[in-house]
């Protein structure tokens, strides 16, 4: 059963009422943004309706303030990845704001644990890697929030204010609209009737205290390297910001959105080194643009390609995108210098495959040191 934004009325209560009972885990990107885990919360509360247990799983970490107070003040309970869990104990997998290839991890544990995937629900440009039950995919809409409130106005669920589950729902829903559309600046049609909807229901005082965490220290420092090691080059600005922390990866989307405010810039590439679980370390990128024809999805994927297996490094929507290299065998490693040596190696690399895209010679590029 699929529907592909066919205009149809989502059909994803019959995959639920067929599966009563059932234990479901539902999959959210590596380092899940408010639009997913407010996403999966909705499927939770939908799924209950139909006697489904679900567990949220995610990979990566979860540290940008705004995504650690939603989950915090709406008491959202997510499963952090781990290769022991009793990944059979699922009957089905359902995966939102995402279509598997940002969550390769989980997949091949659900897949080698024989958990086929039930349901998709998401956004961004139709991908390849997983064959469900049912699939939704909305490419006009700006943010996988937006579907949900659209379930949630078709009855799935009978909202009602006083009840505090509804509430903490409809809130997180809303902040997954506000920040995927960039505070509704990329909204469509559906986004704000969605959010018309869900206001009905939200806690606005509760939604204010979750958009205004202050941006840490290190945050700042992040920001500030960026601007040094930025370079321009046909309206783009191109940032390698070194090797990150684990927990500091989610630093890297806020930096891009900054830079990209910048004057005559209207595509802004930020990226660095994270380290990961068990000394893996990767390249992580965010991509985000104002210019219309430049479609984030194809860009990233001309520019970085695919992996041995096919898999594409990256993917975006409009206006955002992001991209993941794994380093492998060259993860790790002894001393600050033998770090520096191969950030600078890797850094050459990728601003050479992004300069080729664009168009230009390394040496036309314009640094734009911050006056000390």
């Amino acid at each position: 059963m699929e529907s592909e934004n066919d205009g149809s009325p989502p059909k994803i209560a019959e995959i639920l009422d067929t599966h009563r009972g059932e234990e479901h885990i539902i999959v959210l990107h590596d380092y899940p943004d408010p639009d997913a885990i407010s996403s999966a919360f909705a499927h939770q509360l939908i799924s209950s309706a139909f006697d489904i247990r679900c567990d949220i799983v995610y990979d990566g970490r979860i540290s940008h303030p705004q995504n650690i107070a939603l989950v915090k003040f709406l008491g959202i309970e997510l499963v952090r990845f781990d290769s022991s869990l009793d990944w059979k104990k699922y009957a089905g997998a359902v995966y939102v704001d995402n279509q598997g290839t940002t969550a390769e991890k989980i997949v091949r544990h659900l897949e080698e644990a024989g958990v086929a995937a039930l349901a998709v629900v998401d956004h961004h440009e139709l991908q390849q890697r997983l064959e469900p039950l049912f699939k939704d995919i909305r490419r006009t809409y700006g943010a996988a929030a937006s579907i949900y409130a659209e379930y949630l106005e078709q009855g799935l669920v009978q909202m009602d204010k006083s009840h505090k589950e509804h509430v903490m729902v409809a809130t997180a829903l809303t902040h997954g609209i506000i920040t995927d559309t960039n505070g509704l600046t990329r909204a469509g049609p559906e986004d704000f009737h969605a959010g018309a909807f869900l206001s009905n229901f939200r806690d606005a005082d509760l939604l204010q205290q979750i958009m205004n965490q202050s941006r840490s220290k290190k945050t700042m420092e992040i920001v500030h390297r960026a601007l040094e090691n930025r370079v321009t080059a046909e309206s783009f600005s191109i940032a390698g910001i070194g090797r990150l922390r684990a927990e500091d990866r989610d630093v890297i989307p806020q930096v891009a959105d900054f830079l990209v405010t910048e004057e005559n810039i209207h595509t802004a590439i930020v990226y660095g080194i994270v380290a990961g679980s068990e000394h893996e370390e990767e390249i992580i990128g965010s991509l985000r643009t104002t210019k219309i024809t430049l479609d984030p999805d194809e860009f990233i994927k001309e520019v970085f390609g695919k992996d041995a297996s096919g898999a594409c490094y990256g993917g975006g929507k409009a206006s955002a995108g992001g991209f993941k290299i794994p380093i492998g065998f060259l993860s790790g490693g002894e001393g600050e210098a033998y770090g520096e040596k191969k950030w600078q190696v890797f850094d050459a690399h990728i601003k050479q495959k992004l300069f080729a895209r664009i168009g230009v010679k390394e040496h036309a590029t314009t640094p734009d040191k911050c006056p000390a």
